[in-house]
């Protein structure tokens, strides 16, 4: 299935809703457009926008963006594997390596223990470009890992916590000139502090419906905070051990090489992908009786938000306005207005940049030229707009 829009399809107000009124709010501070109000058009995109719905992979339209919480069945997903067919009345979590007690936990064990709600908006670590489609945010219930360890019980010599999905197949290993083939499980791992901290999530609800296939049915991993990849979808067993897990997908393919420089000296750093790494994006610019909005989102890893600034052309950077209605949760994306007035006709571009409170600074395209892979791609990214 794939979903075609183009520029045509979007100024004819297609995405036109009511607006939702706040007190002492305006009322496009929220991301449904009123009636009166409509899209201006990128012209940092083709002219037809074709957004493809594979098996493995779901896009969403960021242009589209209207309500805090993206629609199940148009949460973004990618796959490497395809999609597990599970008997849920048979599934069986097993928990097995250095705990006191191997476990293996039927759903209905799972949702016997208690359990509690995760808002969480994550992007795939390869999202970029003017679309940054790879990004979604919902309403997660599930189990505290935390309780499930616990009642395992993890021995003292516990380290690392591999959790492998049951959707798997065939890889080639290359070592020293020698190809090997082997059946290898989607895994990743979590240290022992991740582990057993109050906040990984085994989740069997998103939005208070059970998982999709998309999604991970019948139980994923989440990691708050942490890009899409170590949150492991179809999640079949958790196998604690001592020594470190390299698996694919998570010594090989999840990686970031990135230039540093330690002692006067420019060194190449390899790094897992873990913690999102704070972005900005803006979504669409519209206009509204000769104003205009520029309507934005925000990633990040949990590290509360201090200001996020819009510029246009090579003006200075000015302040915009963090939705109120999404700042309430520390994990969930985080949307932005900025009122734009005085717009003159003709092509200009609009870029924004997001600071936490430790001070971290998006960065430029230029001040990432240092890394090497596309994955954790936050650059400041410019868009460009047509004002008739």
């Amino acid at each position: 299935m794939k979903t075609e829009t183009t520029r045509r399809d979007v100024l004819k107000g297609g995405l036109a809703m009511a607006g939702l009124g706040v007190v002492g709010l305006p009322e496009w501070a929220y991301p449904a457009l009123a009636q009166d109000e409509t899209l201006v058009p990128f012209t940092d995109l083709p002219e037809q926008i074709v957004l493809r719905r594979t098996p493995d992979r779901r896009i969403i339209d960021v242009r589209y963006i209207d309500g805090f919480f993206t629609p199940i069945d148009e949460f973004f997903t990618t796959q490497h594997y395809g999609h597990p067919d599970i008997d849920t009345d048979a599934y069986r979590l097993r928990i097995s390596g250095l705990v006191d007690e191997p476990l293996a936990l039927s759903l209905d064990d799972l949702r016997a223990m208690p359990s509690r709600e995760l808002v969480f908006g994550f992007e795939c670590s390869g999202n970029r470009g003017p679309l940054n489609g790879l990004s979604s945010n919902g309403r997660w219930t599930g189990v505290p890992l935390r309780a499930v360890l616990e009642r395992a019980g993890v021995q003292d010599r516990a380290r690392e916590f591999v959790f492998l999905g049951a959707d798997r197949g065939e890889e080639e290993v290359v070592f020293r000139g020698r190809t090997y083939t082997v059946d290898q499980q989607y895994g990743r791992s979590l240290p022992r502090d991740r582990a057993l901290s109050d906040e990984p999530l085994l989740a069997y609800a998103l939005g208070g419906e059970p998982l999709t296939p998309f999604q991970g049915r019948p139980l994923r991993l989440l990691v708050p905070g942490w890009y899409g990849a170590p949150n492991v979808k179809y999640l079949s067993e958790i196998h604690v051990q001592e020594d470190q897990y390299l698996g694919k997908y998570q010594a090989r393919w999840y990686r970031t090489l990135k230039g540093e420089m330690v002692n006067g000296e420019l060194k190449w750093k390899e790094t897992a992908i873990t913690r999102m790494r704070l972005k900005s994006y803006i979504a669409r610019v519209t206009e509204r009786g000769g104003s205009h909005n520029v309507f934005g989102v925000i990633m990040h890893d949990g590290t509360p938000i201090r200001s996020v600034e819009v510029k246009v052309d090579d003006g200075d950077w000015q302040p915009a306005t963090l939705d109120p209605a999404t700042t309430g949760e520390r994990y969930s994306w985080k949307f932005f207005n900025y009122t734009w007035e005085g717009a003159t006709p003709g092509e200009h571009t609009v870029t924004s940049r997001a600071t936490d409170e430790g001070g971290y600074v998006q960065p430029t395209a230029e001040e990432l030229e240092v890394k090497q892979t596309f994955l954790e791609h936050n650059a400041q990214h410019p868009r460009t707009v047509m004002i008739g």
